[in-house]
């Protein structure tokens, strides 16, 4: 058996550099308030609550006096920058720059949209982290959609300027540009859709490239196991990517969850994870497979 870590997996940038602000802060005052989960990996927050850091949710952040507080790569919305502050609350800010850029188009965009009487579409997932902090920039005026089922919401006689979470799935985000085309010509006649409808792709390149690498990867291991949090949206897309074409392809959070049925002691068995998904975890994976496959053959 040989066991490979897919070595383009892992932490994106933001998340990455959002951890490593916590940790340096950490170090230096030994606790660190972080408004909600600081990754969707569960194993990764045990990991940094040990070392000091308080998750806390938006109703604690009220209840919050001088103190520092983390703003995780997701972003936030604009009423957290301004509780904090009310309640001198110095924030940490590691929102991912990728967001913070989108949230700036997102409000410029809604701005226009209202001149025009037109309707803002987020392409996401109801109640992600990123989501709220973008929705937050129309004052939650936006319509939410994470299908084409969810297309019933919007109004095709209006103009549409459509967004995405930045990580969604690419191939989704076009399939639904052009179902909303559709129905604009289907409602307002043929091509119209050229004038009332601004799509506007907003995925991370980093989340959307890894698809590809996915996609090869899986072809070259006979097994793979996926690394992932059960909260992280990233995860399930790119596991599925994997699914697809490697059928003996498992969802696991950590090496607790794993079935050594699933795997021959001849098997090449590849490893990855998602954007949220950290290094050590899947290195973890990697030895409990090296030490305990052959043992149960």
């Amino acid at each position: 058996m040989e066991v490979t870590i897919d070595q383009k997996s892992g932490y994106c940038f933001g998340v990455e550099f959002a951890i490593q602000m916590a940790e340096e802060e950490m170090d230096e005052s030994g606790k660190l308030y972080c408004l909600g989960d600081i990754v969707h990996n569960s194993m990764e927050v045990k990991r940094l609550r040990e070392k000091g850091l308080i998750v806390i949710d938006k109703e604690d952040l009220k209840d919050l006096r001088d103190c520092k507080v983390l703003i995780r790569a997701h972003g936030e919305p604009p009423e957290t920058y301004r509780i904090a502050i009310e309640n001198n609350i110095e924030l940490i800010d590691a929102s991912c720059p990728v967001v913070l850029k989108l949230q700036n188009r997102v409000k410029n965009a809604y701005d226009k949209s209202e001149e025009q009487e037109g309707q803002l579409v987020i392409y996401g997932k109801p109640g992600h982290a990123e989501v709220i902090g973008l929705t937050g920039q129309t004052g939650d005026n936006c319509i939410i959609v994470s299908s084409i089922e969810d297309l019933e919401k919007v109004d095709f006689n209006k103009p549409v300027t459509l967004f995405s979470q930045t990580t969604k799935s690419t191939k989704g985000f076009y399939e639904l540009k052009a179902e909303i085309e559709k129905r604009i010509d289907a409602a307002q006649g043929e091509e119209k859709h050229k004038d009332e409808f601004n799509a506007n792709d907003s995925i991370c390149r980093q989340v959307s490239n890894r698809e590809p690498q996915m996609v090869k990867f899986s072809g070259e291991n006979d097994v793979i196991i996926f690394v992932s949090g059960k909260k992280s949206s990233n995860g399930r897309a790119l596991y599925n990517v994997c699914l697809k074409h490697n059928p003996r392809s498992y969802f696991v959070e950590n090496e607790d969850e794993i079935d050594l049925s699933w795997i021959n002691p001849e098997d090449n068995v590849g490893i990855s994870g998602a954007t949220s998904t950290p290094m050590w975890l899947m290195e973890q994976v990697k030895t409990y497979l090296e030490e305990n496959v052959h043992a149960s053959a």
